[in-house]
């Protein structure tokens, strides 16, 4: 039976299908050590609100259909093209 290859992808989808039916120790002699994240991750921040100002984001949020955070993180990008061009 023929050795099935590593899969050459980045998706996370393809990958987590492709180990869900294979077997990491089938592939010992192809793994190598990584010193780098091979993900890396945003940078999240926390930031407080007054509960009526919390709503308000809610609100403004629902009406223009997005998450919270989709619209703050709008707010933030346009702010910053702002003061950087």
């Amino acid at each position: 039976m023929k050795k099935p290859k590593l899969p050459k992808t980045d998706s996370i989808q393809k990958l987590a299908d492709f180990w869900d039916t294979h077997d990491l120790t089938d592939f010992e002699d192809e793994l190598e050590e990584v010193a780098e994240p091979v993900f890396v991750r945003d940078t999240a921040i926390k930031v407080h609100l007054e509960s009526r100002e919390a709503a308000a984001v809610q609100q403004l949020a629902q009406a223009k259909g997005v998450s919270q955070e989709e619209l703050i993180r709008a707010w933030v990008l346009q702010q910053l093209a702002r003061t950087s061009g």
